[in-house]
């Protein structure tokens, strides 16, 4: 019997996904459940389990090639289920009748695009502290190993330590008629890469927006320390009752639904020659993974409390580091939020999420002076910008939208009386 092992059926919005690599080859047994290749989109990179145990009997799809959702690519003959897959646990007693000890795996648990990453820089695993549930590594893990193994000085291991000898690849072979050349010091190299499905998808996008709407941005600054009073007053409450750090994310979230409740241009967006209402409030927070900027969509943003807004942010932010969110969470929104200030970012204008009409940008805390009832005082002070499409928002409900969002930070009693 022929098992089919096909592409996982894609959202609508994804017209199609590219394979990377294949982690079995034809005639290797595998197991139910086993990763047998990744398919990055636009949006998400996904894993596809083997269906059933048996052998690798064909693959129709090679690396790099296009495909579409349910589309086949390989197939698995499990007519001759191999011994290994079948054979019976063994006895917990050994053959001299004692009681056999099993030790726990110590191997570090790897996704395929892990392993392929470990694999392609020559890393120790266990030598790569895990951050994922479960202890699983994640590519965030292996890329942080690498960026601190470029900051560590040469040489620096330990004293009396002799240091690995590294293996110089050899020059290549020139072509004939190419005149032979060696790499000298000071010269400049360049190489070339392809751009992945999701940053090739963002440019595009990017692009879209710059031509497709009068983009225009409006900036306020807003006082955090009422903020930041609260935060700390309650934090440890919150923490210990939720679950989850109380963080600026859901204040922003819950100010700006009440900014789209006043203001609901803001929460709309041009089809054609019509003007699309949203009676709802799906937030997109653009998240920073290992593959580039993703926006996860919370659902019905005005229905969640602050600790819901906190553990979807939480989880989300998890997942896609991990690379394991859904296309479907990916789909949608009606608002966006991007925070530049966890980067150091000051001040910067924000590039609308088509078809949205508006993206809110935050940044950075810095204590500045500003003048206050006549007096100048040292305040924790963010610019906020606001990103709006000039063809269905106009300069005076974008400026007052800000402004509501400013208010409800600085007072943020507001947030709870809904005013």
């Amino acid at each position: 019997m022929l098992l089919d092992v096909k592409v996982p059926v894609l959202a609508e919005s994804i017209a199609e996904a590219a394979l990377l690599s294949w982690q079995k080859q034809p005639g290797d047994v595998v197991k139910r459940g086993e990763h047998l290749i990744e398919i990055e989109t636009d949006k998400v990179v996904l894993e596809v389990p083997a269906p059933g145990d048996g052998v690798l009997k064909e693959i129709l799809k090679g690396d790099g090639e296009t495909v579409h959702s349910d589309e086949l690519l390989a197939r698995i003959d499990t007519t001759n289920i191999p011994q290994e897959l079948t054979a019976a646990p063994v006895s917990a007693l050994d053959i001299r009748g004692e009681a056999a000890t099993e030790k726990p795996s110590t191997e570090p648990l790897l996704s395929p695009s892990v392993r392929r990453l470990v694999a392609e820089h020559q890393l120790d695993p266990s030598k790569i502290p895990p951050t994922g549930r479960g202890g699983r590594i994640t590519k965030a893990d292996v890329l942080s190993h690498l960026e601190s193994q470029k900051e560590s000085p040469p040489g620096a291991g330990a004293v009396g330590t002799p240091e690995t000898p590294v293996e110089v690849p050899a020059e290549p072979t020139p072509r004939p008629g190419t005149p032979a050349r060696s790499m000298t010091e000071g010269e400049r190299a360049e190489r070339r890469e392809p751009m992945s499905r999701l940053r090739a998808r963002i440019a595009e996008r990017l692009v879209e927006a710059q031509q497709t709407a009068a983009i225009l941005t409006t900036f306020n600054e807003v006082d955090m320390g009422p903020v930041q009073a609260l935060r700390k007053r309650y934090r440890d409450h919150f923490e210990k009752g939720h679950g989850v750090r109380l963080g600026f994310m859901s204040f922003f979230a819950r100010a700006s639904v009440l900014a789209l409740q006043r203001f609901p241009l803001v929460n709309a967006y041009i089809d054609g020659k019509d003007i699309v209402y949203h009676d709802y409030y799906d937030l997109g927070i653009a998240v920073s993974s290992p593959r580039g900027l993703v926006v996860p969509i919370l659902r019905d943003a005005d229905n969640m409390s602050f600790a819901e807004v906190e553990q979807s942010i939480t989880d989300v932010a998890v997942r896609a580091r991990d690379g394991r969110l859904s296309p479907d969470e990916l789909v949608g929104g009606t608002f966006t939020i991007t925070n530049g200030g966890i980067f150091g970012s000051l001040l910067s204008t924000p590039i609308l999420n088509p078809p949205q009409s508006a993206i809110l940008g935050m940044h950075k805390i810095q204590e500045r002076p500003v003048a206050i009832d006549g007096q100048v005082v040292v305040r924790p002070m963010m610019y906020l910008a606001l990103s709006y499409d000039h063809r269905i928002i106009d300069g005076r409900a974008a400026v007052q939208f800000l402004v509501s969002v400013k208010e409800a930070l600085e007072d943020p009693a507001r947030m709870l009386l809904e005013i």
